[in-house]
């Protein structure tokens, strides 16, 4: 039973190539299973979230993280009656245009970008991934997604401003997202403020009582847990406290979201699309432990000294491959040499190093630059 203000995939404004229905699948289901079965998607096994592999391959990858937050937003879409096929489609996706080295990779290539006038945008080039680089039909170019899937991938997570963005005028900038969208940003966030807790913790980057103290929510929590379960270790008790700060943060922002439909008196996804703001959210007590959370993340774990050798790595691998691509262009595969002939060379080499693993431009390092220069 969909919510009057739920997307209906029948009422999907349709694929950019029109295709027959599939007699078992809708279509926002079967853009489900495309984005699961695409290279791109694959490749976030070796995608770095925090830690890189090399550190331990117990931690969070972009892609085990991907499937925590698909798992968030079927909980959340199924409580608010939207369309989980569309959530779960675009909780999938949301990370798929990320570069090797997590968020280090991602500014290093900006840097890299913006010296030519450009920049990078890993929602915009997921959006590309999706158009153009995966190549699986004969009749089509691209994973042919339906426009709320694609419009999702560019708008779950913040509004581009129409004067800035006319290539993506076809996507509404305008209006906001349905809610199936605007949910992944938060689902996004309540997931990695969760895992990250945990992964830091195992790591032992972070310590349990600079939690206790700098994240008030979490310590809520732990106190329950202590009073409950005395005699049990630690770690335990770090796992339940945790645990019951997702479900904090995830039934929150279910009440509050409904609270906030209710009070707008929405009826339907045009009466969302064209409302003031986004009405997505968390009542303002749980955003701000939300944001004590993430805060204490950036300065404990993220920016920490532990993690800077690592970052600064990655940076440096970017660094050295764009550079040298730049230089040497007729060293890149023949297919991104023949992109040139359309988009500019640091746009190509942008592309190029964007989908890689962290395996992948690691041994491309060694081999054209480490090698390179003790010859």
């Amino acid at each position: 039973m969909l919510a009057s203000y739920a997307v209906r995939v029948e009422s999907s404004l349709g694929r950019r190539y029109p295709e027959p229905p599939h007699p078992y699948r809708d279509d926002f289901q079967r853009d489900r299973d495309r984005i699961i079965h695409a290279r791109a998607f694959r490749r976030l096994e070796n995608k770095t979230q925090v830690f890189t592999q090399r550190l331990s391959d117990h931690f969070r990858t972009r892609l085990t993280h991907t499937i925590e937050v698909a798992q968030i937003s079927r909980t959340i879409a199924a409580a608010l009656h939207l369309n989980e096929s569309l959530v779960e489609t675009l909780a999938l996706v949301h990370d798929i245009g990320h570069p090797p080295f997590g968020h280090s990779g991602e500014q290093a290539l900006h840097v890299a970008m913006q010296a030519h006038g450009e920049s990078f945008d890993h929602n915009l080039h997921a959006l590309r991934i999706v158009e153009y680089f995966e190549q699986r039909y004969a009749s089509h170019p691209g994973l042919n997604l339906t426009f709320e899937v694609r419009e999702g991938i560019i708008k779950h997570s913040h509004d581009y401003a129409p004067a800035d963005y006319p290539e993506l005028s076809e996507y509404l900038l305008d209006q906001r997202p349905p809610l199936e969208a605007q949910l992944i940003d938060h689902t996004d966030e309540i997931a990695y403020n969760t895992a990250d807790l945990d992964d830091g913790y195992e790591a032992r980057l972070i310590k349990l009582d600079d939690i206790r103290r700098e994240v008030p929510i979490f310590d809520r929590y732990f106190r329950e847990a202590e009073r409950e379960f005395p005699g049990v270790r630690d770690k335990l008790k770090f796992n339940e406290a945790l645990k019951r700060m997702l479900n904090h943060l995830v039934t929150d922002l279910i009440d509050h979201t409904a609270l906030r439909i209710l009070n707008s008196g929405v009826q339907s996804v045009e009466e969302i699309r064209h409302y003031p703001e986004r009405l997505a959210a968390f009542s303002p007590a749980t955003d701000q432990a939300r944001a004590e959370a993430k805060q204490f993340l950036n300065s404990n774990l993220y920016h920490s000294e532990s993690l800077r050798p690592q970052k600064a790595d990655g940076e440096k691998i970017v660094h050295d491959l764009f550079g040298y691509w730049i230089e040497h262009p007729s060293g890149l595969p023949a297919s991104y040499q023949r992109q040139m002939e359309k988009e500019t060379p640091a746009r190509v080499i942008c592309d190029y190093i964007a989908g890689m693993t962290d395996n992948y431009i690691l041994d491309l390092h060694k081999k054209l630059i480490e090698k390179g220069a003790t010859k």
